[in-house]
């Protein structure tokens, strides 16, 4: 009952006429983002975190989630009308919805997903309702050694999953733990890896990385390394709602794609692309319509692009409760409540209730915007294609420039941008997740104070985080999670 009086009280500020302003311009945002091929959500947040330092933290997090929710809605119809995903999580929707939109059917296949992505979001929303404060009661149980612990398995799982090789991952997490120690050291008062430059005895700016990696970096790797679209744009011919025969074909899928992407999103490294293979697979297996996969069968886009939805409600529930970010765009959405000074973790929704709760609700706000908004500006979306690639890296250089010299106006801040972008450029193109980076960078100086809490809590006693059961688990899952790739491998040979 509690949580209803909380959520009620966010709508109320959810649905202040400004918010309700900053959750269009979120999801309008995402939904353009999702549809441009290599523009993602991660990159569209990194450009816009310098707003933290103007704009109500309320307002630019209502702002954020629409973006990200508006990303996993858009990009379906370059999907589907083009055959390029705008988003990796959506590489399965166009197996079947390209074949659909061939066959005069991109109506019906625009609709499955918009629709399954407003269900799948509106119980991933749920989901995050009712699950974020019991895992709040559970995390109130843990003590340092537990929360070093915790860390240690989310730096593990993050950096084995992401990318295809676990040196790499765990290479570009230790550079974000190297960036995360730069600085004076708040306990000895010492300056650490600053090398003799006054400005970075503050520590070097999580947005200035973000910003480097994500914007700048991405844009010099779609410059440099061009990718064509794959082909006409496709019509969209006849009506825009479903026939009943495509409801009885959809709703099935719609919940077990969410049933499937949510819990797989909330876990460490989770993601949206395992889930939206997952559901794909067994979309396939529980068909009565086994002919049409491959030819365009509309169970294999509605319940991928549930999961897709779902996995991305799954995870803001380890972001808000634990303070751990299991995805590049959580841990850039991280990055911003540290600007405003504010902790994700179990305190949150003590501490900071109205703007948790506010957040929550405009997710269900936002939700119904995209319904809204994606069938009937299908055509507006399609239009987005066509702008010129220069025009648009050249304006993602030139705000991610300005943005980053309006935090500090230092110069040095603009020279490490670009040197953070050349890194993020080479991280790229030899395939190097960047997502271990802002993850190590923010929870790597998080993870240290709670390690010398132990210690000192302990009289430097290491046996502490082993004769702890649950610290103990942790450790024991990161190290399967470290090793059980390599040995699967192996047995496989």
């Amino acid at each position: 009952m509690e949580t209803l009086t909380q959520l009620g009280q966010g709508f109320a500020l959810a649905l202040a006429p400004a918010n309700l302003l900053w959750a269009f311009v979120g999801v309008f945002l995402g939904t353009a983002v999702g549809v441009l091929p290599g523009i993602g959500p991660a990159l569209t947040i990194a450009l816009l975190l310098p707003l933290t330092f103007s704009v109500d933290a309320t307002s630019v997090f209502i702002m954020f989630a629409g973006i990200y929710y508006g990303a996993m809605y858009g990009g379906s119809t370059t999907s589907i009308l083009l055959n390029t995903p705008g988003e990796s999580a959506t590489i399965v929707t166009a197996l079947e919805g390209n074949q659909m939109a061939k066959r005069g059917r991109a109506a019906a296949a625009l609709a499955t997903a918009a629709i399954g992505s407003f269900v799948a979001g509106t119980i991933g929303t749920l989901g995050i309702t009712f699950l974020a404060p019991a895992v709040v009661d559970l995390a109130l149980r843990f003590g340092p050694a537990e929360y070093f612990a915790l860390m240690v398995l989310a730096f593990v799982t993050v950096s084995a999953v992401l990318g295809n090789s676990v040196v790499r991952g765990l290479t570009a997490l230790f550079l974000g733990l190297f960036l995360g120690l730069i600085g004076v050291d708040l306990q000895t008062g010492q300056a650490r890896l600053t090398f003799g430059v006054p400005e970075l005895l503050d520590g070097i700016n999580v947005i200035v990385v973000a910003v480097g990696l994500f914007a700048v970096g991405e844009t010099l790797y779609l410059a440099i390394h061009p990718r064509g679209l794959a082909g006409q744009v496709l019509r969209v011919q006849g009506s825009m709602w479903l026939t009943r025969a495509d409801w009885k074909r959809s709703w099935r899928p719609w919940l077990r794609g969410t049933g499937i992407g949510f819990p797989i999103g909330a876990l460490p490294a989770g993601g949206a692309e395992i889930p939206t293979f997952l559901s794909y697979y067994v979309e396939r297996r529980l068909t009565r319509h086994p002919e049409e996969f491959g030819k365009g069968a509309i169970e294999g886009v509605a319940g991928p692009e549930a999961a897709n939805n779902a996995s991305a409600a799954g995870v803001l529930v380890p972001m808000l409760a634990l303070g751990l970010p299991t995805s590049a765009t959580a841990a850039i959405i991280l990055s911003a409540f540290q600007s405003y000074g504010i902790s994700p973790g179990p305190l949150l929704l003590q501490n900071q209730p109205d703007l948790v709760w506010a957040l929550i609700a405009s997710l269900y706000v936002g939700n119904v915007m995209l319904l809204v908004l994606n069938l009937p500006l299908i055509g507006l979306w399609v239009r987005v294609l066509s702008i010129p690639p220069p025009l648009l890296y050249g304006g993602i250089l030139v705000f991610a420039t300005i943005g980053t010299y309006g935090i500090s106006r230092s110069p040095v801040d603009l020279v490490f941008l670009y040197a953070m972008g050349a890194v993020g450029y080479l991280m790229r193109r030899y395939d190097f997740p960047t997502a271990p980076v802002i993850i190590g960078m923010i929870l790597g100086p998080l993870a240290e104070q709670e390690f010398r809490r132990a210690m000192t809590i302990a009289q430097g006693d290491l046996m502490v985080f082993l004769t702890r059961p649950l610290s103990a688990t942790l450790l024991a899952l990161a190290l399967v999670a470290l090793f059980a790739p390599a040995i699967v491998r192996r047995l496989r040979r």
